[in-house]
This record gives C-alpha cells, sequence and structure tokens, in this order.
C-alpha cells in the first residue's frame, strides 16, 4: 500500500477533530436559524407560521430525542407505536408553542458566542437574542442524531426538556404511556 492511499484511507475513517465538530455544528445551527427566518419572511401571518416552519424545523432538530428525554425513564416502557405517537405530538406543541411567539417579518438579532463541546458528539451554542427590545441568552444544544441536530434548547437558563419533563414525567408516574400521549393530545387540541 503506498504511503498516499494510506493517509487517504486514514482520513476517511478518522473522525473529525473537535475543533471540527464544533464548527460543523454551529453552521448547521446558522443554517437552521436562516431557513426558519426566510420561512417567517414568506409567511404572511403567525396562524401560516408553525405549518410553514415544520418540514425546516423536523430537518434540523431531534424530536425524538427530545420527547424520550422529556419522557425520561418510562421512554422505555413506550411501545414503539406510544413512542411514535407521542413524538408527533410533542413536535406539534413545541412548533405551535414557539411560533406563536414570533412575529413574521420581525428578525431577531442573533449574536453567536463561542461554542463549547462538553462531550464527544454534543455542541453547545450559546447566543445572545435581541428580539423586540428584549434580550435573551439563549443555548442550542446541538448532537450527533443522524447529523448534528437540535436536542435541546435552554432560554435564559431554563432547559426545554426539563421544562416538560417534569410534567410529562408526572403524567407518566399517573398512569403511563397513555397518561402522558393523553396529556399531550389534550395540550395540542388546545385553541392557540
Amino acid at each position: 500500500m503506498t504511503t498516499r492511499l494510506f493517509l487517504t484511507l486514514l482520513l476517511a475513517v478518522t473522525p473529525l477533530s473537535a475543533s471540527a465538530q464544533i464548527a460543523e455544528a454551529q453552521t448547521r445551527l446558522k443554517s437552521a436559524v436562516n431557513e426558519v427566518l426566510a420561512v417567517a419572511d414568506r409567511t404572511a401571518n403567525r396562524a401560516a407560521l408553525a405549518d410553514n416552519v415544520r418540514p425546516v424545523l423536523l430537518k434540523h432538530v431531534s424530536f425524538e430525542t427530545m420527547t424520550k428525554r422529556a419522557v425520561g425513564p418510562g421512554w422505555r416502557q413506550f411501545t414503539p407505536a406510544q413512542q411514535k405517537q407521542a413524538t408527533q405530538l410533542f413536535s406539534t406543541l413545541i412548533i405551535r408553542t414557539y411560533s406563536n411567539k414570533f412575529t413574521p417579518g420581525e428578525h431577531p438579532v442573533i449574536t453567536y458566542q463561542n461554542p463549547v463541546s462538553p462531550a464527544a458528539g454534543r455542541v453547545d451554542v450559546p447566543t445572545d437574542m435581541v428580539y423586540k427590545g428584549s434580550n435573551y441568552s439563549v443555548t442550542y444544544r446541538m448532537e450527533q442524531v443522524g447529523g448534528w441536530k437540535i436536542a435541546d434548547v435552554v432560554i435564559e437558563g431554563v432547559s426545554l426538556i426539563a421544562n416538560y419533563r417534569s410534567q410529562l414525567d408526572a403524567q407518566f408516574k399517573k398512569g403511563g404511556a397513555n397518561a402522558v400521549i393523553s396529556s399531550l393530545t389534550q395540550s395540542v387540541s388546545r385553541p392557540q
């Protein structure tokens, strides 16, 4: 084997360095944010925003990871069909809840801070966001889940997953997977 061929094979199987992973995760996040903002610019009203950003968010957010962590240890007792249903409901709830906080055509000013990698396959990208005159500290937790995807969002120190976990874990303890699905169904069916 020639030295050149060996080096080519070695580079092909060597994992990305930590700094390359950090850069790749941050680039993926910026791309996701830009796609969401572009969709928001093309959306005439808030009522349509959730439907319009859904395909973009499904591409860039690991809702399965989020749902699994929000439910907690009880997730292992869900059947595959219940896991799928809970993930669909949870993604609808998150997309609708957070798209309702934005006004089409109004952009936040986002300043990306230095990302960090607290563990292999995970990168936290802190940002400072100014929206409608208010400042927010938002950290996007990116994970390798079939590519870099958002696995949690921490707003002003509060994790989206932890916030929902306190609710969904309590529902699971009361009535198992069916209680969680029922709670999510009720949340999604409430008028916006």
